[in-house]
């Protein structure tokens, strides 16, 4: 029977060993981790640069939103500011004290042997500036404020001479007072008041005549 020599037998054992050497295999195993370390290390970088690039997009975008909303609000409070000023101005003009509306009333509003002289319109405007809110250290309101505005004063003065000696000065402060326009106008508590009288000669039926003053004080309004 036949002896085989193997030769190599020391060698092959050799390189045996060395491959089932645990250090290497470590040694391969962490190179190979670390590989792959290194790999997701790089995935997360790109993704990081990536999420801060879309970041900073979002950013712009929530800025240039953010000026145009303020924009907007500045727009919206111009826009009621001049509403407001233009529905003073209309209330203003269709709430105005009407010269002729009153001399028409007039018209109306006559007795005998009583001749109306003078006609004297007082019209004043009082202005009572802005009051702003106060408010306590912790920001809470304690005080409330109140937007400017204007009282406006109107007072009528009629000057007349009563012919029949002062007997139909009373009728025609009556009359005066009776008309449905100043029945509407100056309502229950401002009544036509008689303000002053005096005798002067001339009169009817030797009669002296009598001149007097009656006062009209229209309610007051705030504008």
């Amino acid at each position: 029977m036949p002896i085989r020599i193997n030769l190599l037998a020391e060698s092959q054992a050799l390189e045996e060993s060395r491959r089932r050497d645990p250090v290497k295999r470590g040694i391969r195993v962490g190179v190979l981790v670390g590989l792959l370390m290194v790999a997701w290390s790089g995935y997360l970088l790109a993704k990081a640069l990536s999420v801060k690039s879309e970041l900073g997009r979002l950013e712009a975008q929530l800025h240039s939103r953010t000026n145009d909303y303020r924009q907007v609000l500045e727009n919206k409070k111009k826009l009621d500011d001049a509403n407001l000023k233009l529905g003073k101005l209309q209330q203003l003009a269709t709430n105005r004290f009407l010269n002729g509306t009153v001399l028409d009333a007039l018209q109306h509003a006559t007795v005998d042997n009583v001749q109306l002289t003078h006609i004297k319109i007082l019209h004043d405007y009082v202005a009572v500036e802005e009051t702003k809110a106060k408010t306590n250290s912790e920001g809470h309101i304690i005080s409330r404020g109140k937007p400017a505005s204007v009282t406006e004063k109107v007072i009528l003065r009629l000057e007349a001479t009563d012919n029949s000696g002062g007997e139909q000065t009373i009728k025609y402060r009556d009359a005066v007072a009776g008309s449905s326009y100043f029945q509407s106008v100056l309502g229950k508590t401002n009544e036509v008041r008689l303000t002053g009288s005096s005798q002067q000669a001339g009169g009817l039926e030797g009669k002296n005549s009598v001149q007097f003053t009656l006062e009209c004080r229209y309610p007051e309004r705030v504008r």
